[in-house]
């Protein structure tokens, strides 16, 4: 278990000022992501170093988004203004995280313009609409084409700041042996407030940028 990528909603001005204003800031590159046929979004990637990845994320004038949790989030979160949506941790065996939290994964899928399909199953959605300090789960079908691979920067993810309490994530997560940091520092604070994820700091060549 390990964190897999964080995810920002558009803001007022769409899916690509969005994305280009990011990129000014990290430094990286946005590619086109695709459409998520499931949940009615489309994303912009930013692959970052330690297979991790930014994704910047919009709502599509489409029934599916209005049905799928994610969409619904993604939508609520644009028309709040757009930030950050939340953080996203990948497993190996979702299954163990069915059985522990007594939820269904969802499939999902898109489809980049280059035609490759990525597929997943993730899980926990609902849960972080309820409590948005908390991450949702996905299991990636094929790593090899995972957001991050091939990412010819090295940019990364080094902070996660939380508007939360850091006892609710960790039994979200579950045992704490079977979570990688993977270098990443997480600050928790304001624990009686509105939880979620506040700000992102990443480790650039021109020094560190908080978003």
């Amino acid at each position: 278990m390990r964190v897999d990528h964080v995810s920002y909603a558009a803001e007022a001005g769409g899916l690509k000022a969005t994305a280009a204003r990011l990129s000014d800031l990290i430094g990286v590159a946005p590619v086109d992501g695709g459409v998520h046929p499931r949940f009615g979004t489309r994303n912009v990637i930013f692959p970052l170093a330690k297979d991790h990845y930014l994704e910047v994320v919009e709502v599509l004038d489409h029934p599916a988004s209005d049905k799928a949790p994610f969409g619904q989030a993604v939508r609520a979160a644009s028309e709040a203004g757009g930030g950050w949506l939340g953080w996203v941790v990948a497993v190996d065996d979702i299954a163990k995280v069915e059985q522990r939290l007594g939820r269904e994964s969802v499939p999902g899928n898109r489809h980049r313009p280059d035609g490759t399909e990525l597929k997943w199953r993730q899980l926990g959605i609902k849960g972080l609409m309820a409590d948005p300090q908390v991450p949702y789960f996905i299991q990636w079908d094929d790593m090899t084409v995972h957001p991050s691979a091939g990412a010819d920067t090295s940019v990364s993810i080094d902070n996660l700041q939380i508007a939360g309490d850091p006892k609710r994530v960790r039994e979200w997560l579950g045992p704490e042996d079977t979570f990688d940091k993977g270098g990443i520092d997480f600050t928790f604070v304001a624990p009686h407030g509105t939880p979620g994820l506040l700000s992102v700091t990443f480790d650039t060549p021109a020094g560190k940028v908080t978003i």
